[in-house]
């Protein structure tokens, strides 16, 4: 196939695929540069109403409880065929960022551009858990779920930011205009209707060490890093946070790992004690009752010396991609004790702390000044923000405060 320019039909000169791809390139680098400034700018063309209470996640009203859920009474409910969606990513809604091969064919999809021009170092398409329902019942959380991939993530989510940041550029210092500019963000309507398109979550957690004695609190902060993540990369978020998805494509994992704790567990290993992904369990299911780290804390949850509360879920107003909102807090001394080897870094950056003069400092002292300026000056995650927001709303419930 030719790959001089040829005019296209309205007569405007077409661009060679090595210029296509330097124009993704210079999109993907602002989207990166940018996403806070973007993620705000985006979040301004909805209503108040269509957030969560803190104002940084899209999210239908009964996606958030009043007040913190036990992780244990949130129901999980398996579907096992999964319709396809209208808009996944593939569609002509997505020709104009679509960036082109040496040949002069398009890629089919973001996450074939990702691979070839802008691959991060954790980049894997891996079976997922496909949010599908969620029940009405905010008190008594039911979420039904089906298959999907990650990369379904990418080339829609990632997709949709690409494309409003190409947008941005496109009309510096200006709002930028709905329907023809965004075209994939127009074909998705409602970014919070489930069955329009396919919806991945990651389940993020933040979690709390709780000194019961002096009633002092700090929580884990972390830092993403854009050259390690595909997605959200540049921003601070809490940590944990991983997509909710079994320990290997192993069909066996499918139904041992389908379960929030499980997938909380895993996470806190890897990205807090740098603990390896490799579970084994291409071989054969990963026996969680026999992993000690499991073990202690799940005892430690039966003891009350480490809480777990689901806080609601909701949509990244950028991106669209989806959270599962939970809060681990440890009582200080099963927080020392298991995580006497915290790492500083990890696959995806680096672990935030305050200089508290001690060289002792976690992570960030869990107080109203820090939420404040975590959740309205600071570049952060969405759903980060929306997390402490929630969390000091609900302090007390949380750390077990008196009234």
């Amino acid at each position: 196939m030719s790959t001089t320019p040829q005019p296209a039909p309205d007569g405007t000169p077409e661009v060679t695929p090595a210029a296509s791809r330097a124009r993704w390139r210079q999109v993907r680098d602002h989207l990166n540069r940018h996403r806070f400034e973007l993620t705000r700018a985006a979040a301004a063309e909805h209503a108040a109403r269509q957030f969560a209470p803190g104002g940084r996640l899209l999210a239908r009203e009964h996606w958030i409880p009043e007040a913190p859920v036990p992780l244990e009474r949130v129901r999980l409910r398996w579907q096992e065929r999964t319709p396809a969606a209208p808009v996944d990513g593939r569609g002509p809604e997505l020709d104009a960022t679509r960036a082109r091969r040496d040949d002069g064919t398009p890629y089919p999809c973001y996450a074939d551009a990702v691979r070839d021009l802008a691959r991060p170092k954790l980049f894997e398409d891996r079976s997922c858990y496909r949010l599908l329902a969620v029940a009405p019942d905010a008190a008594a959380p039911t979420l039904t779920f089906g298959r999907g991939t990650y990369f379904d993530v990418i080339n829609v989510c990632e997709a949709a930011a690409h494309e409003y940041a190409a947008a941005a550029l496109a009309a510096p210092g200006r709002p930028v205009p709905a329907g023809g500019a965004t075209p994939l963000r127009a074909a998705l309507g409602d970014p919070t209707d489930l069955d329009r398109r396919p919806v991945m979550t990651a389940v993020s957690t933040l979690v709390i060490r709780h000194d019961r004695r002096t009633g002092a609190a700090e929580f884990v902060l972390h830092w993403r890093d854009p050259a390690k993540v595909a997605s959200g990369g540049g921003l601070f978020q809490v940590m944990p946070v991983g997509m909710f998805q079994a320990s290997h494509d192993a069909p066996w994992n499918e139904a041992n790992d389908f379960d929030l704790w499980r997938a909380v567990v895993r996470e806190l290993s890897e990205e807090l004690l740098g603990g390896s992904e490799d579970y084994g369990s291409g071989a054969a299911p990963l026996d969680y009752d026999a992993w000690p780290f499991n073990r202690t804390l799940t005892e430690a949850r039966a003891a009350g010396t480490l809480r777990v509360s689901w806080l609601g879920l909701g949509m990244d107003p950028l991106t669209f991609v989806t959270d599962l909102l939970t809060v681990a807090v440890f009582d200080a001394e099963l927080f020392d004790t298991v995580f006497a080897r915290i790492v500083s870094t990890n696959d995806e950056g680096h672990r935030v702390r305050l200089d508290d003069g001690t060289g002792h400092a976690m992570g960030i002292p869990f107080t109203a000044q820090q939420v404040e300026r975590l959740t309205t000056g600071e570049p952060m995650q969405p759903a980060g923000a929306e997390l402490l927001h929630l969390a000091w709303l609900h302090r007390k419930t949380l750390l077990n405060e008196p009234a």
